[in-house]
């Protein structure tokens, strides 16, 4: 039975280059962030333990006391994870994990998380749930998760509500408790040996646990639970199945409130990230600047009467806050003049009010207005508190530099200047330079929102995305310009700009912000010359295999990413990992395989090579079936014998299938301009490519060259960055892309020898940027990187930074034939709601035909001159002898076909006189002390000109004495 899920995030995240994780990362900039997801719409949380007790199975009063033979833990502990809520026959809604204070003293959860990553994952955890309030002795406390569909019970209202999606198949996932805000990343040894994690669980066949994971027992009326609040530090030892019994703390964690105090909107904020008065009942004043009913903000701006403008009255602290409540917003409107008492609470790291609705009071008397106060960046973090909740007026020119999350939370990444944000690495040395540059990002960086926690392909999928639609797009390298004034706030990690009230598609509110312009869509593909050409291109996940074959040929259940309609679009994963990982359907092949063919057909490429195209033989058919199917969709467009592939090697010259990846390298081309020469070769055998694709050689021969014109290509998809040896700069797996890229120039060595040209192009997806070390090792060996030679666009798009991950280089001997190089900005610069893998997630059908976001990677083509075929030719000559000392022999030479030039006397390699041509025939006098007496064997050389061949020929002069 395929398991069905809808995901906020979706990039083929376990296999693409990067994951892209959701998180919350540290407020400071000190560290690489990692593109986050946006938190739910909160919910003003009930606390009566009597309405918990009456949806629950147990309370806090029932919690029976661990028998005496059963040593409690010291600390706070997971004690049971249910992990199938809302499928069908589920007991509960919602999935849920209870933590449990087993020890005689209450412990502090404020600045706590409980966190969630995949059951293979070795990178940051995903999912993110802040804990807050204090835990008594013998207390449980409720942390919620999503709920699969409809079906269950609802919970006791949980202490921590969140819709993170803890996986209940039988991979499992994992779980940890931690006394920080910090993302954990790591592989499972690194994770366990954290200092900040409290406790861990890992389940399925998670790869992180402790000892070893709990293998089974949870099902949709199972949970797996601790023993007795017991942790001997073996998850399989320490959990056991039972019934769920979900119990919330409820009231008795909430601490007892601080004395009701006046403040102003300026002492709330203080001077730090955190409000001095956190926790603290508060009464203030101020005037309304944008408030959202609607779009699960539940709140409203207040900013000091007056403040604003160019002066500031509160240097290093804000005069604007955010007021939390649904029933609050519901009493006021922009301008007004309130007054409101709320307890001060810090939520993802903004500072905020929450009020009862009867303690929002909208005031008679008038206020001073409040004015906007100019934003100019490049700012840091400090400059950008001291205006969190204000009104401000951005200072541009600004650039959109991230527009991944447009279709989901209606975001758009903003950079201030001119151009997107670089990859540090991109345009840096890894180490002190690049990180100089991600230090100068992070200033630069801002996101603009919609006002609103809508995900627009989850619960906001029935309404129109407010930015874009099927015919206007928002692209990487846009310019923004403000147009109304917006709120400065912070949230889910990081700084963005509100319009003051929810955009919607229609702006019915008036408050579009910002309008764009620039960075159009490239129609063709860029001119670079040459009698052929080149391309690489990875076409994301091109797979023949569908989840619903392979579940319907194996057995095998997979998990799906679905439409708003709950239709299966992509796959996410399949038990065990091992099934396919692009379409769910047949319907979503051909869509998917409509776009691709739609960029290759366009592009003009003669010979093209792919990464992320189905290995077929791992499904049990032909190694090529997938190639020869994208070949024939091709055709079929094109017209019949447009296209031919480059088949695999033999079977024997090949790694054993189980070595094989799921994804592979391949080369089609165009058999009226290219002839492939031998068969393909793939590196066996290399310890580098252990756990990466191998390189994929082809000799090719240009129909209208010869065989000067022969080269070797050379397709390469390197290891990702998503796993491997930990590279603070460059990524995980920096070091097995170093010795892959050595690996790489040995192989070229030898295959370019056994096809006799020294012409070879290295192209391909090297998950590398262009200053990393693996680029580094192929510059050093001597080839050229033609996109430094020919300063193209750049390939790629991850975390709201540019750069090129997909690379062509030439070696010495082919750098001179290269005409130009350019990049088809179709994809990685698009918004991800045009992919084919996001059909029909919206209200708004962005999907269509053409070529743009056929992939999340950029196709480079190359432009090749064939050697210059010059006219053969034959001299021929006559020698009249010389007389010593007098003269030399006089050479009458004679070039056919009649060609220009200069034609050479030579005794050996010695140049005894020369003469230009004239008319295809020239007269050569030796000088006289040239030759002594005698007969001399002379060679007569035509030089060439520049549409004609060199040539030569011998003659017999003679020298006589006097």
């Amino acid at each position: 039975m395929a398991l069905i899920r809808s995901r906020t995030v979706h990039p083929h995240a376990h296999f693409a280059p990067h994951a892209r994780p959701v998180t919350t990362a540290s407020r400071t900039h000190s560290s690489r962030r990692i593109q986050v997801s946006r938190s739910i719409p909160r919910v003003a949380r009930a606390t009566s333990l009597l309405a918990a007790g009456a949806l629950a199975a147990g309370t806090l009063g029932a919690v029976a006391a661990a028998p005496a033979s059963a040593v409690p833990a010291d600390h706070l502990v997971i004690n049971e994870a249910y992990l199938n809520g809302g499928s069908a026959g589920a007991t509960y809604l919602n999935k849920f994990v209870e933590l449990y204070n087993p020890t005689s003293s209450p412990i502090e959860v404020d600045g706590w998380t409980v966190q969630y990553r995949s059951y293979s994952s070795t990178t940051a955890f995903t999912g993110k749930i802040a804990l807050t309030g204090t835990i008594p002795a013998g207390a449980h406390y409720l942390v919620s998760g999503n709920a699969n569909s409809t079906n269950g019970a609802a919970l006791p209202t949980p202490d921590a509500p969140s819709t993170i999606a803890f996986s209940g198949n039988a991979n499992g996932g994992t779980l940890a408790l931690t006394k920080t805000a910090d993302t954990l990343t790591g592989d499972g040894a690194t994770v366990v040996a954290n200092p900040n994690v409290v406790d861990l669980l890992g389940y399925g066949v998670s790869n992180t646990s402790e000892t070893a994971p709990v293998a089974s027992g949870y099902s949709v009326t199972a949970s797996v639970n601790r023993t007795d609040g017991t942790d001997t530090n073996n998850n399989s030892a320490d959990f056991t199945s039972a019934a769920p019994t979900p119990t919330a703390c409820g009231e008795a964690c909430v601490p007892t409130p601080n004395p009701v105090e006046e403040r102003t909107i300026a002492e709330i904020q203080g001077t730090g990230a955190a409000s001095p008065y956190d926790g603290d009942t508060v009464i203030t004043q101020g005037v309304v600047t944008a408030a959202y009913p609607t779009g699960g903000f539940n709140g409203f701006y207040l900013q000091t009467a007056g403040s604003g403008g160019a002066g500031d009255a509160t240097p290093g602290t804000s005069d604007g806050i955010f007021v939390f409540g649904s029933a609050a917003v519901a009493k006021v409107a922009v301008g007004d003049h309130v007054e409101l008492t709320g307890v001060v609470s810090e939520f993802g790291g903004m500072t905020e009010i929450t009020p009862a609705a009867a303690d929002v009071v909208v005031l008679d008397e008038p206020a001073e207005a409040v004015k906007a106060t100019e934003l100019a960046l490049p700012l840091g973090d400090a400059a950008r508190e001291a205006l969190e909740g204000m009104l401000v007026t951005p200072k541009g020119p600004f650039t959109v530099t991230n527009n991944y999350t447009t279709n989901t939370f209606a975001e758009l990444g903003l950079a201030v200047g001119d151009s997107p944000l670089y990859v540090p690495t991109e345009v840096a040395a890894p180490g002190a330079a690049s990180q100089a540059v991600d230090a100068e990002n992070a200033t630069k960086r801002i996101t603009l929102d919609d006002g609103s926690s809508t995900n627009y392909t989850a619960g906001g999928k029935n309404t129109p995305q407010p930015w874009i639609d099927a015919d206007t797009t928002i692209r990487v390298g846009a310019s923004a310009t403000f147009v109304k004034d917006v709120v400065l706030d912070y949230r889910n990690s990081a700084w963005k700009l509100q319009p003051t009230a929810q955009l919607t598609a229609d702006d019915a509110n008036d408050v579009l912000p910002a309008t764009f312009a620039g960075a159009e869509r490239p129609q063709s593909a860029p001119e670079v010359g040459g009698d052929f050409t080149l391309a690489a291109f990875n076409v994301l996940n091109y797979f023949i295999t569908t989840g619903e074959e392979y579940e319907a040929t194996t057995g095998i259940s997979c998990e799906y990413f679905v439409d708003r309609d709950g239709v299966p679009t992509t796959v996410d994963e399949c038990v065990g990992q091992a099934g396919p990982r692009g379409a769910a359907s047949t319907v979503q092949l051909e869509r998917q395989e409509k776009k691709i063919v739609a960029a290759i057909n366009a592009l003009g490429a003669d010979v093209v090579s792919l990464e992320e195209i189905e290995n077929s033989v791992k499904f049990g058919k032909d190694r090529d079936a997938a190639l020869a199917a994208l070949t024939e969709a091709l055709n079929e467009a094109a017209g019949a014998g447009t296209w031919a592939y480059a088949p695999s090697p033999d079977a024997s010259a090949l790694p054993p299938v189980a070595e094989q990846d799921f994804i592979r390298t391949a080369f089609i081309y165009k058999p009226a301009v290219v002839a492939p020469v031998g068969a393909s070769t793939v590196l066996v055998g290399d310890p580098a490519f252990a756990d990466a694709r191998e390189p994929l050689a082809q000799a090719f021969q240009p129909v209208a060259g010869t065989e000067d014109d022969r080269f070797v290509a050379i397709v390469n998809h390197f290891k990702s960055k998503r796993s491997g040896t930990p590279d603070p700069d460059q990524g995980a797996g920096n070091v097995e892309r170093v010795a892959q890229a050595h690996a790489l120039v040995a192989f070229a060595d030898t295959v370019k020898a056994a096809a006799g040209t020294d012409k070879v192009y290295l192209t391909g997806d090297l998950n590398s940027y262009s200053k990393e070390d693996p680029i580094t090792v192929l510059r050093d060996a001597g080839y050229v990187d033609l996109e430094e030679t020919y300063e193209t666009a750049e390939t790629y798009q991850f975390d709201g930074e540019i750069g090129s991950l997909d690379h062509v280089f030439a070696s010495p001997a082919a750098a001179p034939d290269i005409t130009g190089m350019g990049v088809w900005s179709i994809n990685a610069m698009e918004p991800i709601a045009y992919e084919y893998s996001r059909y029909n997630n919206n209200a708004t059908l962005f999907y269509d035909e053409t070529a743009f976001r056929s992939s999340d990677h950029d196709p480079a083509l190359v432009g090749i001159a064939l050697e210059e075929q010059l006219t053969p030719t034959t001299v021929s000559a006559v020698a009249t002898p010389g007389i010593s000392p007098l003269f030399g022999p006089i050479i009458a030479a004679q070039v056919k076909p009649r060609a220009t030039g200069t034609v050479q006397v030579l005794k050996g390699d010695t140049v005894l006189a020369s003469q230009k041509l004239v008319l295809g025939v020239t007269v050569v006098a030796v000088p006289a002390k040239a030759l002594k007496p005698g007969t001399h064997q002379l060679t007569v050389r035509y030089t060439g000109d520049a549409t004609h061949a060199a040539s030569e020929t011998t003659v017999t002069a003679r020298v006589l004495g006097r």
